[in-house]
């Protein structure tokens, strides 16, 4: 049997994976999930220690990948992936630990280090792996809080046109738009509000996961993420937040008005997802004639994922909790990564 942790270190949420398997058989996964803002609290180190305690104090290794280099306490990725990785070293001191890069190849921290970029927001690569153990050609989809991975699978291996986060924001491989933290302005410039066509204000007044609280596409205990006015989740404080999108407030406008407001935004950030994922799996389908899946995951698989794999007309729609145990799902890459690792530890056994 080979334990290890996965982790994948986001700048607002820290996604720990504890991932037992037996000759390539999975035995046990189990996964925790942490918001942990690093632009906040840079302290990674205690934030690890945290979660290693609260999963396992059993394990023969860790397998990293991140996101939160591009938080902005840090002024460039390099000096984010030392700081990431030296925080990783302290938190397990006696562990061996493999950082997967671009490639989906692991690799020591000293390498990692020394090619900041190579592992910089890998954690696509991780995703990409897995659903290249099941699919021939695919394209996988995992809205998170923050964004929707596009990831293309074509004969057996991952296909992105991309490695860095600049580049597949170029070809429609990475949308910034996700289940919770988007901020509506940057989904939308304008409303309808009583017939008129309203420009919205431009602050940080309100966020996506407002108009999928308002909408029931998530629960109170699924906004995990802080809010933009820093009060709470119910569907009350949200049509507040909505309202002050436009500079008003529901005293100005009707819950009625405001729900047609919130299908609106909702109906424009499926779009934002669809233009990428139809330039992904065109892309995808030009290279067979066998029919493409899409394989949906992540907090919006079902209302973001889903309905952008409907819009496009996709050959088929693959819930990933249908293929692998519970709440694998919001943690793919850290899942993902634990497996590449013991893996690789189960091949180093067999080569002695």
């Amino acid at each position: 049997m080979v334990d290890v942790l996965g982790l994948d270190i986001g700048g607002a949420n820290t996604k720990i994976a504890h991932v037992q398997i037996q000759k390539s058989v999975v035995k046990n996964v189990k996964v925790v999930i942490e918001y942990f803002p690093v632009w906040k609290n840079p302290q990674i180190g205690q934030m690890l220690q945290k979660l290693k305690n609260a999963i396992t104090d059993n394990f023969d290794a860790v397998g990293v990948t991140m996101t939160a280099e591009l938080a902005d306490v840090y002024q460039t990725k390099r000096e984010g992936v030392e700081h990431i990785l030296n925080c990783v070293k302290e938190a397990f001191p006696n562990k061996p630990i493999y950082v997967l890069n671009t490639d989906a190849k692991l690799e020591s921290p000293t390498e990692a280090i020394t090619a900041p970029l190579r592992v910089a927001a890998a954690n696509w690569a991780a995703t990409g792996w897995l659903m290249s153990q099941y699919f021939e050609n695919c394209v996988i989809i995992d809205t998170g809080s923050t964004s929707s991975s596009i990831i293309p699978v074509i004969n057996g291996k991952i296909a992105t046109q991309g490695k860095t986060d600049l580049d597949k924001l170029k070809c429609g491989e990475l949308v910034y738009t996700g289940s919770l933290r988007t901020n509506l302005a940057a989904i939308v410039q304008t409303v309808p509000v009583k017939g008129v066509s309203t420009t919205v204000s431009s602050e940080l007044f309100a966020l996506s996961g407002d108009i999928h609280l308002i909408l029931n596409n998530i629960k109170e205990e699924q906004y995990t993420s802080e809010t933009a006015d820093g009060k709470g989740t119910t569907r009350k404080e949200a049509l507040t937040r909505l309202a002050r999108l436009i500079c008003a407030d529901t005293t100005m406008l009707t819950e009625k008005e405001l729900i047609n407001i919130a299908r609106y935004i909702y109906k424009k950030q499926i779009q934002q997802i669809t233009t990428g994922l139809n330039q992904v799996y065109k892309h995808v389908k030009r290279t067979t004639t066998t029919k493409v899946p899409i394989v949906i995951a992540g907090l919006g698989k079902n209302f973001l994922a889903k309905k952008a794999a409907e819009q496009i007309k996709a050959d088929i729609i693959m819930d990933l909790e249908d293929m692998l145990p519970n709440k694998v799902s919001l943690a793919v890459p850290a899942v993902s990564v634990a497996l590449m690792t013991a893996k690789q530890i189960e091949a180093n056994k067999h080569d002695t």
